[in-house]
């Protein structure tokens, strides 16, 4: 019930951007400016203070456990993104757009703030080992998957402010680094910024598309099902026969039931072609939409 509550408040700030850019208050580049906030200065401080005002009842040794998981988690994800195109028989021309969206699921602007409100910020630890292997793994063969033309790998990306502040959050947190107490308090105003500004950016970039030509595309449907209740589901099961650690299982659960990474359509905009980056963004825009819904309902199944 938590979690279906949750979901509810995040689809009303998804649906107060929307509402404010049909209304004309915001638009596509007030959304990238917020976007900049979210990514540079909200989201890695919802890291940091989960380890300057947690609890601290993770060991050292769980930390290390989540890293295998999360890499066997992404790797199988990337593993699948091979498969998925030919199991839907996507055209060649948007395989790598599939490829995209079935490898790297929206786990900070949706993914963080579900487990906030749901597990607490003592589970951001675990979030922020998963958000460093997605960020190494996006700009490497997310690049890869939708890149036209000669453009190569931006490395210095790879190491952006969302992996920086996750390495710091975790150093502070197994070295003990005392912090200032007025450092904690911004840190946790900051953090307060993320849910309703990454989600109402959700929301201004559904304007940009025809919400009714989403649930015809019987592919992308089709797709996005599985994507959001097959592959968890069955992760899951695996999952949590493995794990005892119900936080850990919570945390792997969401990781894999959020939507296509807003990410995606990005990269696709930047990296591929014209139709590439469409695709992407209805893949997002759908993924988004029936999240609210197929979130609960696998964590229902699951638990």
């Amino acid at each position: 019930m938590l979690l279906l509550q949750q979901m509810i408040v995040l689809f009303i700030y998804i649906a107060l951007g929307y509402g404010a850019a049909k209304k004309g208050v915001m638009d596509e580049t007030f959304s990238k400016k917020i976007s900049w906030v979210v990514v540079n200065v909200a989201n890695p401080a919802l890291t940091l203070s989960a380890v300057v005002n947690g609890d601290g009842t993770i060991k050292g040794k769980e930390l290390l456990l989540t890293a295998v998981i999360a890499l066997v988690i992404l790797g199988g994800m990337v593993l699948l993104s091979l498969a998925i195109p030919f199991i839907f028989r996507v055209r060649k021309e948007q395989r790598g757009v599939y490829r995209l969206m079935s490898a790297f699921n929206n786990i900070g602007f949706m993914g963080f703030p579900v487990i906030v409100a749901v597990y607490g910020q003592e589970a951001l630890l675990y979030a922020a080992i998963f958000s460093m292997l997605f960020n190494v793994l996006i700009y490497t063969y997310g690049i890869q998957t939708v890149q036209k033309g000669t453009k190569g790998i931006e490395w210095g990306k790879v190491f952006n402010i969302g992996v920086i502040g996750s390495i710091l959050a975790i150093a502070i947190y197994l070295l003990g680094i005392p912090t200032p107490e007025f450092f904690n308090t911004t840190v946790s105003g900051l953090s307060g910024l993320t849910a309703p500004l990454s989600m109402m950016v959700i929301g201004i970039s559904l304007t940009s598309i025809r919400l009714k030509e989403l649930f015809l595309d019987k592919r992308l449907l089709l797709y996005s099902l599985t994507k959001l209740l097959v592959i968890p589901i069955l992760a899951m099961q695996v999952i949590v026969r493995v794990i005892d650690n119900e936080m850990l299982c919570g945390v792997c659960m969401v990781m894999l039931a959020t939507p296509a990474a807003s990410m995606t359509a990005m990269l696709a905009q930047q990296y591929g072609d014209e139709e590439s980056a469409e695709q992407a963004a209805k893949g997002v825009a759908l993924t988004t939409l029936l999240s609210v819904v197929t979130i609960p309902v696998v964590s229902a199944v699951v638990f």
